[in-house]
């Protein structure tokens, strides 16, 4: 990769749309320039996807979706990349197995990166000659955001592929978190009523943050900052991966079939953790990283707490600055908190205690795009704030990601939240 792409920030504001979609773009490929194409090939488990991956489907998400239908006469780049770089859109058409994307080595890493530079050139024609267009404007905003999605999957995908390796290569040096201490475990009192919830005003948003609406809530306190690594270890000392009376019992039956004794990526011993920087000992101020959810439950009901609902996150977080770790702070880790500001974004996804459900009078996207948020309304949880690996400005208190109870390779901790 051009190891002379800066490392830049994607702002999704007023900028022009040109430069929008450049600084995008360039930051996906500025997150490979340290990989060769041997590591941009593979793929460590079905959940994941190879970074080669990741490049062409961001690239085919705009070829389909906007050039293919908006710019008069564009001839797609392949024909059969539209079989192969499709992830989930059936009213598209077919798709490679996801489980089997770690077997193409055709395309090779330089014909996606072509592919890339078609698709990006023919983008900004359709820009230059029709960036004024409202629907276009709303598709490229989509298109974005899913890219931004998609350089956070590239690191989680990574990071998961490199811990397998013996070697325990790094992705790039990073900077140590600073020595700071976290803050004191304190409470916000919170009062029982009715809050809402849901994308409000002006700005993008995913359809499946709408509509705004109220919610009940009961009195409650939520942490000010979430579960440290250092807390965590009490819970694994404590014999807390033994105890069957605090896990739910899918999640008893997962940790005796996986056989997990601690977070992913932390070392038997409890010392040190793998990184996007190889190893290294484990910050015990810094948030827990790596749980699922089962795991992040257990824990709260060890702790004589609980996990928050969406709709006591939301409305806490609402209230806050928008602003902490993300990944244009260039640390790639889970950082401490400190003072008496809460620390809500950034850092570490967090796990809550609602299910992924459709809000009432939730409609998606008309047409293919439909398929981007609400087919998946089934047997997830939702997590929110974004991590050390979400661009900055992608996120918001509104913001739903989900997964699966038993997933923990995504940079996910959690909060804790007390009845009053």
């Amino acid at each position: 990769m051009n190891s002379q792409i800066r490392h830049t920030a994607a702002p999704l504001g007023d900028a022009a749309p040109e430069g929008r979609y450049a600084a995008v773009r360039a930051l996906t490929e500025d997150l490979c320039r340290s990989l060769g194409p041997e590591d941009m090939a593979l793929q460590s488990m079905p959940d994941a996807s190879p970074t080669k991956w990741h490049l062409a489907h961001t690239s085919w998400f705009f070829e389909t979706f906007l050039l293919t239908p908006r710019l008069p006469g564009y001839r797609p780049f392949h024909a059969d990349y539209t079989y192969l770089f499709n992830s989930y859109y059936q009213s598209v058409g077919g798709m490679h197995p996801r489980p089997l994307r770690g077997l193409l080595s055709r395309p090779t890493v330089a014909e996606v990166l072509a592919y890339r530079a078609h698709v990006d050139g023919h983008m900004q024609k359709l820009l230059g000659d029709q960036g004024a267009d409202a629907t276009l404007a709303a598709l490229l905003t989509l298109g974005l955001n899913h890219e931004q999605q998609h350089q956070e999957l590239l690191l989680m995908d990574l990071k998961n592929l490199f811990s397998l390796n013996p070697l325990k290569p790094a992705w790039r040096p990073l900077p140590r978190p600073a020595a700071a201490r976290s803050a004191a475990l304190r409470y916000v009192p919170r009062p029982a009523g009715q809050v809402s919830i849901g994308h409000a005003g002006s700005g993008f948003a995913f359809d499946n943050e709408t509509p705004r609406h109220a919610a009940l809530v009961p009195a409650h306190q939520i942490a000010a900052r979430p579960v440290s690594n250092g807390e965590y270890r009490e819970f694994i000392r404590a014999g807390g991966y033994r105890d069957a009376g605090v896990w739910m019992s899918d999640g008893w039956a997962t940790v005796q079939r996986e056989g997990w004794q601690r977070p992913l990526y932390w070392s038997e011993d409890l010392g040190s953790e793998f990184t996007l920087g190889g190893m290294h000992e484990i910050v015990w101020d810094a948030p827990v990283c790596h749980v699922s959810w089962y795991e992040a439950d257990a824990y709260a009901r060890w702790a004589g707490a609980r996990l928050p609902t969406e709709a006591e996150w939301e409305s806490l977080a609402a209230t806050q600055a928008l602003s902490g770790n993300f990944l244009d702070s260039g640390l790639f880790q889970p950082s401490p908190g400190g003072g008496e500001d809460l620390q809500m974004f950034g850092d570490v996804w967090e796990w809550t205690a609602s299910p992924y459900s459709a809000y009432p009078g939730y409609k998606p996207l008309t047409g293919s795009l439909g398929e981007y948020n609400g087919k998946f309304m089934a047997n997830q949880m939702v997590l929110k704030g974004g991590a050390c690996v979400t661009p900055a400005g992608h996120v918001r208190a509104s913001y739903r990601n989900f997964f699966y109870p038993q997933q923990r390779w995504q940079f996910a901790g959690l909060r804790l939240a007390q009845d009053a």
